[in-house]
């Protein structure tokens, strides 16, 4: 999922035909077609343009205007020609071996159906039509000058595409409000930082101890394995333990879908410097193994609707082992203080480090937002996984899924998919404090949807949103070891990694220090002062406290609070 919808909000700004293509069409991409597209019928009511390909990659190259497209120049103002010549040659880099297989996943044929309403081949045949699209997505991604506009029109198995005008005018009047709104959205935050930063004094760095480096406790790691015969799940979990004469407070550190314990190693090495013991678990069925099965063609999904339980469920179980373990496993020597856990996750991470916090499964609101009517007008793209969720109930109708575990203290969410899968109802379920980091770029769990708006929704007061302007859905990911064979990401679509995992250090330190080590001395840098006086011009760095519905709707022009999410989520 992470790698399939990467670039899609890169060209969301523009409103003609071409462009809306170029915003929908790189999330997609890989294998080989025969046939190519010689013409484009482009219709709206009852005019239909038709232009050669070939016409239309002579302009994008050379920028020559041949007789085909002279014929319609005087409808397009010179300033969209240009406009249209940059967005056929727009290269946008994806990974193509994981996205030629996520197109044949539920969510990916969800897509693909949405845009086959808009081009179109004439067939009478769906599977048809979804086929094409497909492949041409597919060839244009593998040719050399990789995945533009350009090469899917001329990849397309079809001597002629007819486009629908009316939908994708419709289509890009609906993108161009969900780009304004984030960027209001995001402004809000950042407003709302200066005011909460200049309400307090500004700290002196120099008095104040430099939480980037090192602690001074050396650490030693461990591989644990663990199996819950009850729901047959292996569950190989490193452990670093501190080496320190006093218990050491548990942080679990849970990864997100197709990654492993791996890609937090900075984090976890961060905090046991300083006295944590640090537990990051692998989930076995939304790790690495799960994504390298789905490129093998031997799964077809993302990840499983249990996933939502198990999740959870997993980190409890493994607390409850290590529980066992302090008393008996010479390598602990009761060196764990499993009474007070603090969790970080990230992404799917970060729904499960919320429900472990007290968030709940909504399915009341899953109901509302993943009736079909309304998914078809939606673009936040996370709530196809989320809608996953509802088949928890079809076996258990209205089973009360409480994963909450008393033993955390204090979570931090980073780019979590709450929106619907909690809702309003389900956030309001935690009383521990908690950490929302959203980045403004991100894709797949989007910032205004998934946590800017439910941060808002939020009734406990020890609660703090962090902005990470610049950063994608990637940038706090760390580096896997290179034996796990993760499929690398371009360079673009993870953005500032090195400022990103530098502000996961130094925010996740002073959170878990005070909120479960119990030392409040530490609570000094969690406010937007200090967030302001470290933050860089390469990924800019803001947080607040305080954000309510009635502000954002305010801010983003929506009258009443209570209706904002029903507007976000259909436009």
């Amino acid at each position: 999922m992470n790698s399939l919808f990467g670039n899609w909000a890169s060209t969301l700004r523009k409103n003609s035909l071409l462009l809306v293509l170029s915003m929908v069409l790189p999330t997609f991409g890989i294998s080989n077609s025969v046939l190519a597209a010689e013409r484009i019928y482009a219709s709206y009511s009852a005019l239909e343009l038709s232009i050669s390909v070939t016409a239309l990659e002579k302009y994008a190259k050379t920028g020559v205007i041949s007789d085909d497209l002279a014929a319609y120049q005087q409808y397009l103002p010179v300033e969209k020609l240009e406009e249209l010549r940059r967005i056929l040659l727009n290269r946008v880099k994806v990974s193509p071996a994981v996205v030629s297989q996520l197109l044949y996943t539920s969510q990916g044929e969800f897509l693909l159906a949405r845009l086959a309403q808009v081009i179109k081949t004439k067939s009478s045949q769906p599977e048809s039509e979804f086929g094409a699209l497909r492949s041409a997505l597919i060839s244009a991604s593998a040719e050399s000058g990789g995945l533009t506009l350009l090469n899917v029109l001329r990849k397309y198995p079809s001597k002629s595409i007819h486009l629908d005008v009316a939908q994708t005018f419709q289509i890009a009047t609906e993108l161009d409000k969900l780009v304004n709104q984030t960027h209001r959205a995001i402004a809000a935050v950042s407003y709302k930082s200066n005011i909460e930063a200049n309400s307090i004094q500004k700290p002196n760095l120099s008095q104040l101890p430099n939480l980037e480096i090192l602690g001074k406790f050396k650490s030693q790691k461990y591989t644990l394995k663990f199996f819950d015969s009850k729901r047959d799940r292996l569950l190989l979990t490193d452990v670093y333990i501190p080496k320190i004469s006093t218990r050491a407070p548990v942080i679990v550190i849970s990864h997100g879908l197709g990654l492993d314990s791996s890609n937090f190693q900075y984090l976890a090495s961060h905090l046991a410097s300083y006295g944590f013991a640090v537990v990051v678990p692998n989930h076995p069925a939304s790790d690495t193994k799960k994504l390298r099965s789905l490129l093998n063609k031997h799964a077809n999904d993302l990840a499983q609707p249990s996933e939502f339980k198990d999740r959870p469920l997993d980190v409890t179980y493994i607390l409850n082992q290590l529980e066992k373990a302090n008393q008996s496993d010479l390598r602990f020597k009761n060196r764990l203080n499993v009474q007070n856990v603090g969790v970080f996750g990230q992404s799917l991470g970060g729904y499960t480090a919320l429900a472990l916090a007290g968030a709940k499964i909504n399915f009341e609101q899953l109901k509302q937002d993943c009736q079909l009517t309304g998914l078809k007008k939606t673009w936040n793209m996370s709530l196809l996984l989320q809608c996953r969720a509802l088949e928890l109930n079809i076996n258990n109708f209205a089973k009360d899924y409480n994963l909450r575990d008393e033993r955390v203290k204090a979570a931090i969410a980073v780019n979590p998919i709450t929106s619907s899968i909690f809702g309003q109802a389900g956030l309001n379920q935690i009383k521990t404090p908690v950490m929302i980091v959203s980045s403004s770029d991100d894709t797949v769990a989007p910032a205004l949807y998934e946590q800017i708006l439910p941060f808002s929704w939020l009734a406990n007061p020890q609660k703090y949103l962090v902005m990470l302007a610049g950063a994608t859905h990637f940038s706090t990911i760390g580096n896997a070891n290179p034996t796990n064979q993760q499929l690398s990401l371009p360079a673009e679509m993870i953005g500032d990694a090195s400022q990103a995992r530098r502000y996961m250090n130094v925010l996740s330190l002073p959170f878990f220090q005070t909120y479960v080590a119990g030392k409040p001395q530490y609570v000094r840098y969690l406010n937007a002062s200090y967030t302001q006086s470290i933050s860089s011009k390469s990924l800019g760095l803001s947080l607040v406290k305080s954000l309510n519905p009635t502000e954002l709707a305010q801010v983003l022009d929506v009258k009443g609070g209570n209706s904002l999410k029903k507007k976000f989520l259909t436009p």
